[in-house]
């Protein structure tokens, strides 16, 4: 049985991927434009070379354009992979422009597995990450499957920073929370 904080969560997720798929192109477009530029401003400032990021996915803020740039900067960037031995675990792959990619089993896409490009988590510099709702303490609700959960389980142990990234429709005064559930270092908002 669920317990009302489970329900509260599942009902905030429904709401939230609603608003988000109601913003316009336009609106998308502006807060990938808002979004490039706070990232950009960030890495620069920790001088960060290794940039963990996300394809995204259901109404999620667009990284193309910052991916683009950090390739244009000499970055190396790294997406998330579902484990395959691991279940509900990521792991991170170094992807460049011509990176074999394929969907996994939520239909996103994700570079192919190959073990030599995959990056120890403690390796990231800034690990950006997808995010359905958030709140001002930097509680962050995911889709659910307790993927980066478990991979920001360590922080703030870890030499990286976990970072969101938002709409500004995402934010709520205050997330029902799990004990499992990372507070992030930042909340990027557009």
């Amino acid at each position: 049985m669920k317990n009302s904080n489970q329900v509260l969560r599942n009902q905030l997720r429904q709401q939230m991927r609603k608003m988000r798929a109601n913003l316009t192109p336009l609106q998308q477009q502006q807060a990938e434009d808002s979004i490039t530029q706070q990232a950009l401003s960030l890495i620069s400032q920790r001088n960060a070379q290794h940039i963990g990021l996300y394809f995204s996915f259901d109404g999620e803020i667009s990284t193309q354009k910052l991916i683009k740039a950090l390739w244009a900067q000499g970055k190396q960037v790294y997406l998330p992979v579902l484990h395959p031995f691991n279940s509900n675990h990521l792991l991170f792959l170094r992807y460049l422009p011509d990176s074999p990619m394929q969907k996994n089993k939520f239909g996103i896409w994700e570079p192919k597995l190959n073990v030599q490009q995959v990056l120890p988590l403690h390796k990231l510099d800034i690990l950006f990450t997808p995010l359905v709702a958030f709140d001002k303490q930097g509680n962050r609700l995911g889709m659910g499957g307790g993927f980066y959960d478990r991979t920001l389980q360590d922080w703030p142990h870890s030499s990286f920073i976990p970072v969101g990234l938002a709409h500004q429709c995402q934010q709520v005064e205050q997330l029902p929370t799990e004990v499992w559930d990372v507070r992030l270092y930042q909340i990027l908002v557009a």
